[in-house]
């Protein structure tokens, strides 16, 4: 099915699913996963209307961006990012979505001061607590850290929170991990911090996104549902 047919669908349940939780449809962000996807098939999704974008590596996006100059376009990284390439991130990005150390903060910060460019940030949490996954633990000393430490990273816009739970085949699986997550952003919020807006919940994919938006997500990050199959033998 063309790219342009499985947004119309994918923006069809969005709709249905926060009509469902009593939501206003337009309260939810799509964003295209275009990782491992060519250049031709983000430009026909930015064609559809997509203006929300994620990647995850930065090698990768870095040898298609110079093909991509396509206006109002939202560049997101969503991957595990290395503190050193916090300054090419940076360059490339308008905003990442996966922030997990007080190191990865201060690095960022410093390289969007040199740019003078504001960053927009998620904090990501390792909701379930998985070894193989990066990200915060929801009860962490750095979690607590990067909230303190906010007020003196002026160039970072610290806005909300990113999570991917552990894969369960039935999507309602993931409902106490959405779930925890939201619960966690209400008690961020709650502590009115300075310079934490807690505005953004970044979960939910492509077979798990209607259950996320039952339970608060204001963004979701689909790939395989927009733009068919990745290729897994893909050098990264």
């Amino acid at each position: 099915m063309p790219i342009a047919q499985n947004i119309v669908r994918i923006q069809g349940q969005i709709h249905q699913a926060a009509r469902r939780a009593g939501r206003m449809p337009a309260s939810v962000a799509l964003m295209a996963v275009s990782k491992t996807f060519p250049a031709e098939a983000i430009r026909e999704a930015y064609a559809a209307g997509i203006r929300v974008f994620g990647e995850s590596r930065i090698q990768e996006f870095s040898g298609k961006a110079g093909a991509l100059d396509l206006p109002g376009v939202q560049w997101h990284m969503i991957g595990h990012l290395q503190s050193n390439k916090a300054g090419k991130a940076v360059e490339l990005f308008s905003a990442v979505d996966s922030l997990d150390s007080l190191r990865l903060a201060e690095r960022l910060n410093a390289a969007a001061q040199s740019l003078q460019k504001k960053l927009t940030v998620l904090l990501e949490i390792n909701v379930g607590g998985e070894a193989a996954k990066s990200g915060l633990s929801a009860e962490s000393q750095g979690l607590e850290d990067i909230l303190l430490a906010a007020p003196r990273l002026a160039n970072l816009e610290i806005c909300g929170l990113m999570t991917v739970p552990p894969y369960t085949e039935d999507p309602q699986g993931a409902r106490p991990y959405f779930r925890k997550l939201r619960e966690q952003r209400d008690a961020i919020a709650a502590r009115k911090l300075p310079a934490i807006r807690m505005d953004v919940l970044s979960m939910g994919m492509s077979h798990d996104f209607e259950v996320a938006i039952e339970e608060g997500s204001t963004c979701v990050r689909v790939g395989t549902a927009i733009f068919g199959a990745r290729d897994l033998t893909a050098k990264p």
